[in-house]
């Protein structure tokens, strides 16, 4: 006997709408990847894309983390040609002034996290890009296993085996909404009216996922606020390590670059009206600045563009993913950590819908945690996360 595939309504073209595509294609269902512009244009084009799992978080978001790297180094260890948009060369961290970074480390230790100690005076050992200078006198973080990647790459390869797997792609299909009928996901109209017919829908549309969910009466906690990064002209000089230090957070790019953010520079920008987030010159003058100090060699950089818009943070600080607890096949995603953990929630919440069977890892990242819990738009407090997190 033969069954008619199921039909899944993916709306968002960036990492987290790409790899669930990808996973739910593979796994034969019958996918159309649906997103407003063109693939990539949002927050995973303007990203950090710093893969750790740093710092003091819950248990269950540290090992979620865990597992994302593990996937990252698979998808390396099968596609060789990833290498020049994958790299897993170590990243680096220190205090800032009045600050210490010896508790952090030792959290990093009790939780088994590979983290190494570095006085100031072994930096050019660890991480040769570096200014030893410009470190903390009490010297710096230096993890080994973590690394970056440029996302809009990585999506069009998610994207490319999708398509191989019969996944139609619609772009520049506008502001989609869910079609709900007797409380459950229908399929997506697309801004021209056209409807999508589908069997399931998942929204992985970046910071529009709380507005959406909250024009259909799933409201969730939301922290996001406007952002940006600086990519700059090409650099003579060979970076390798992710840095992340008090004033600013680097990388490097597959064509020479360099991505440069700060949570400083965050708090400058300004929403317009028509919803445009404006970086003043200044802030980003202050990037290149502050980037250079803290390279080897005080290299001179110069802006080539800046990417700004909306950066998704939920409002409790952990991913929000799984199916809506008050539509019948929606499923949502939402996340500021969208670098690090693309595929394993793609792997994941693809897994749910195809099964409809709830992951036991994303139990702690339901919908549901939020039903009697903290209200809608209230900002929760917790541990130390780092600049540019992603």
């Amino acid at each position: 006997m033969s069954t008619t595939p199921l039909h899944v309504a993916v709306v968002g073209g960036g990492i987290l709408g790409a790899s669930t595509a990808a996973q739910l294609a593979r796994g034969g269902a019958r996918v159309t990847l649906i997103t407003a512009g063109r693939l990539a244009d949002g927050a995973s084009g303007r990203s950090i894309a710093w893969l750790n799992s740093s710092g003091d978080r819950s248990s269950a978001y540290h090992y979620l983390r865990l597992l994302a790297l593990d996937r990252y180094r698979s998808w390396r260890a099968a596609r060789p040609e990833s290498a020049g948009y994958l790299r897993f060369d170590g990243g680096m961290k220190w205090a800032g002034p009045g600050e210490s970074f010896r508790d952090t480390f030792a959290f990093e230790r009790s939780v088994g996290y590979d983290s190494v100690w570095v006085e100031r005076d072994e930096v050019a050992a660890f991480a040769p890009d570096v200014d030893a200078s410009a470190v903390a006198e009490e010297g710096a973080i230096f993890n080994p296993g973590e690394g970056w990647v440029s996302l809009p790459e990585l999506i069009a390869a998610l994207v490319a085996d999708a398509e191989a797997d019969g996944a139609r792609v619609i772009e520049h299909a506008g502001a989609a909404r869910v079609s709900v009928d007797a409380g459950a996901a229908r399929g997506v109209v697309l801004a021209d009216g056209t409807l999508i017919e589908a069997d399931r829908v998942v929204l992985a549309t970046g910071a529009g996922v709380p507005v959406q969910l909250a024009e259909l009466g799933a409201a969730i906690p939301d922290a996001t606020p406007g952002a940006f990064v600086l990519f700059t002209d090409p650099v003579e000089a060979a970076v390798r390590t992710v840095l992340n230090t008090p004033r600013v957070a680097v990388r490097p790019t597959p064509d020479g670059r360099l991505v440069l953010d700060a949570d400083w520079a965050e708090q400058t920008v300004t929403i317009a009206e028509d919803g445009t987030v404006e970086v003043p010159d200044a802030s980003v003058q202050g990037l290149l600045d502050e980037a250079s100090r803290v390279l080897a060699g005080a290299p001179r950089l110069r802006a080539a563009r800046v990417g700004a818009g909306l950066k998704p943070i939920p409002g409790d600080g952990e991913p929000v993913v799984g199916a809506v607890p008050s539509i019948d096949g929606l499923y949502a995603v939402f996340t500021h950590s969208g670098a690090t953990l693309g595929l394993i929630l793609g792997e994941l919440l693809a897994e749910e819908v195809l099964s409809g069977t709830p992951s036991p890892v994303l139990a702690a990242f339901g919908l549901g945690r939020f039903d009697g819990g903290q209200a809608p738009g209230v900002v929760a407090t917790g541990a130390w996360a780092p600049v540019g997190q992603r």
